[in-house]
Protein backbone atom coordinates (compact mmCIF):
# COMPACT_ATOMS: atom_id res chain seq x y z
CA UNK A 1 0.00 0.00 0.00
CA UNK A 2 1.14 3.57 -0.92
CA UNK A 3 1.04 6.34 1.54
CA UNK A 4 1.08 9.75 0.55
CA UNK A 5 3.10 11.96 3.05
CA UNK A 6 3.48 15.47 3.15
CA UNK A 7 6.40 17.13 5.04
CA UNK A 8 4.81 20.66 6.58
CA UNK A 9 8.08 21.49 8.52
CA UNK A 10 11.71 20.59 7.23
CA UNK A 11 12.54 18.94 10.20
CA UNK A 12 9.91 16.15 10.02
CA UNK A 13 11.32 13.07 9.55
CA UNK A 14 9.28 10.22 7.30
CA UNK A 15 7.60 7.40 9.72
CA UNK A 16 9.90 4.39 9.68
CA UNK A 17 9.59 0.60 11.13
CA UNK A 18 11.82 -0.20 14.08
CA UNK A 19 12.15 -3.46 12.31
CA UNK A 20 11.51 -5.81 9.28
CA UNK A 21 8.33 -7.32 11.13
CA UNK A 22 7.22 -4.27 13.35
CA UNK A 23 3.40 -3.16 12.32
CA UNK A 24 3.59 0.05 14.04
CA UNK A 25 5.72 2.92 12.43
CA UNK A 26 7.57 5.32 14.62
CA UNK A 27 6.32 9.18 14.50
CA UNK A 28 8.75 11.74 15.56
CA UNK A 29 8.79 14.95 17.07
CA UNK A 30 9.72 17.66 14.94
CA UNK A 31 10.38 20.60 17.37
CA UNK A 32 12.18 23.42 17.23
CA UNK A 33 13.30 23.19 20.75
CA UNK A 34 13.23 20.14 23.51
CA UNK A 35 9.76 20.60 25.47
CA UNK A 36 8.98 19.43 28.96
CA UNK A 37 6.45 17.61 30.20
CA UNK A 38 5.38 18.55 33.85
CA UNK A 39 4.09 15.30 35.72
CA UNK A 40 0.93 14.41 35.35
CA UNK A 41 0.16 16.67 32.46
CA UNK A 42 0.29 16.41 28.68
CA UNK A 43 1.70 18.67 26.06
CA UNK A 44 1.17 18.32 22.13
CA UNK A 45 3.79 17.18 20.16
CA UNK A 46 3.67 17.52 16.32
CA UNK A 47 5.14 15.00 13.79
CA UNK A 48 5.23 17.99 11.41
CA UNK A 49 3.17 15.37 8.83
CA UNK A 50 0.22 15.42 7.03
CA UNK A 51 -1.00 11.70 5.46
CA UNK A 52 -3.28 10.77 3.23
CA UNK A 53 -4.54 7.37 4.62
CA UNK A 54 -6.71 5.41 2.00
CA UNK A 55 -10.28 5.13 2.10
CA UNK A 56 -11.42 2.22 4.75
CA UNK A 57 -8.57 2.65 6.65
CA UNK A 58 -7.58 4.68 9.66
CA UNK A 59 -4.45 5.82 11.32
CA UNK A 60 -3.80 4.43 14.88
CA UNK A 61 -1.40 6.35 17.11
CA UNK A 62 0.00 3.77 19.57
CA UNK A 63 2.44 4.20 22.58
CA UNK A 64 5.66 3.17 22.16
CA UNK A 65 6.42 0.21 24.65
CA UNK A 66 10.29 1.90 25.40
CA UNK A 67 9.07 5.56 25.59
CA UNK A 68 6.45 4.23 28.29
CA UNK A 69 8.06 2.12 30.58
CA UNK A 70 11.20 4.09 30.67
CA UNK A 71 10.37 7.83 30.62
CA UNK A 72 6.33 7.21 31.37
CA UNK A 73 5.34 9.10 28.07
CA UNK A 74 2.40 8.02 26.64
CA UNK A 75 -0.18 9.30 24.40
CA UNK A 76 -3.20 11.24 26.43
CA UNK A 77 -6.14 9.47 24.82
CA UNK A 78 -3.94 6.45 24.96
CA UNK A 79 -5.05 5.32 21.46
CA UNK A 80 -5.20 7.95 18.75
CA UNK A 81 -7.72 7.53 15.63
CA UNK A 82 -6.59 9.48 12.43
CA UNK A 83 -9.39 9.49 9.85
CA UNK A 84 -8.72 8.71 6.34
CA UNK A 85 -10.53 12.43 5.43
CA UNK A 86 -8.25 14.13 7.67
CA UNK A 87 -5.50 16.33 6.57
CA UNK A 88 -4.17 18.04 8.99
CA UNK A 89 -0.95 17.58 11.07
CA UNK A 90 -0.44 14.45 13.36
CA UNK A 91 -0.24 16.10 16.29
CA UNK A 92 0.67 13.38 19.33
CA UNK A 93 -0.33 14.51 23.27
CA UNK A 94 1.93 13.19 25.21
CA UNK A 95 1.03 12.24 28.95
CA UNK A 96 3.64 12.58 31.52
CA UNK A 97 2.44 9.14 34.12
CA UNK A 98 6.07 9.65 36.26
CA UNK A 99 6.63 12.09 39.08
CA UNK A 100 9.50 13.49 37.57
CA UNK A 101 9.30 16.29 34.63
CA UNK A 102 10.51 14.43 31.30
CA UNK A 103 11.85 16.19 28.26
CA UNK A 104 10.75 15.73 24.22
CA UNK A 105 14.06 16.30 22.31
CA UNK A 106 13.13 17.36 18.61
CA UNK A 107 13.94 14.06 16.63
CA UNK A 108 12.52 11.64 19.17
CA UNK A 109 10.25 9.16 18.56
CA UNK A 110 7.27 9.53 20.54
CA UNK A 111 4.68 6.85 18.90
CA UNK A 112 4.05 4.68 16.39
CA UNK A 113 1.60 4.28 13.62
CA UNK A 114 -0.17 1.39 12.63
CA UNK A 115 -2.36 1.53 9.27
CA UNK A 116 -5.66 -0.50 9.93
CA UNK A 117 -9.13 -1.15 8.20
CA UNK A 118 -12.33 -0.73 9.57
CA UNK A 119 -15.76 -1.79 8.84
CA UNK A 120 -18.89 0.55 7.98
CA UNK A 121 -21.79 -0.21 9.77
CA UNK A 122 -25.32 0.72 9.99
CA UNK A 123 -26.85 1.09 13.30
CA UNK A 124 -30.35 -0.58 13.35
CA UNK A 125 -32.54 0.58 16.70
CA UNK A 126 -34.02 -2.56 18.06
CA UNK A 127 -36.58 -3.94 21.03
CA UNK A 128 -34.83 -6.37 21.95
CA UNK A 129 -31.52 -8.32 21.36
CA UNK A 130 -30.66 -11.68 20.70
CA UNK A 131 -29.95 -13.57 23.88
CA UNK A 132 -26.46 -15.11 24.36
CA UNK A 133 -25.08 -16.80 27.75
CA UNK A 134 -23.21 -14.24 28.66
CA UNK A 135 -26.37 -12.06 28.69
CA UNK A 136 -25.51 -8.80 30.57
CA UNK A 137 -22.67 -9.66 32.84
CA UNK A 138 -20.33 -6.75 32.81
CA UNK A 139 -16.83 -6.27 34.32
CA UNK A 140 -15.62 -9.43 35.74
CA UNK A 141 -18.65 -11.91 34.86
CA UNK A 142 -16.97 -14.40 32.55
CA UNK A 143 -14.59 -14.97 35.68
CA UNK A 144 -10.49 -14.28 36.44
Amino acid sequence: MNIQIKKLRSNAVIPKRGSEYAAGYDLYAALDEPVTIAPHTNEKIGTGLSIAVPAGWFGAVFARSGLSIKQGLRPANCVGVCDSDYRGEYIVALYNDSDIPQTVNPGDRIAQLVILPFMEAEFEEAEELPETVRGEGGFGSTGR
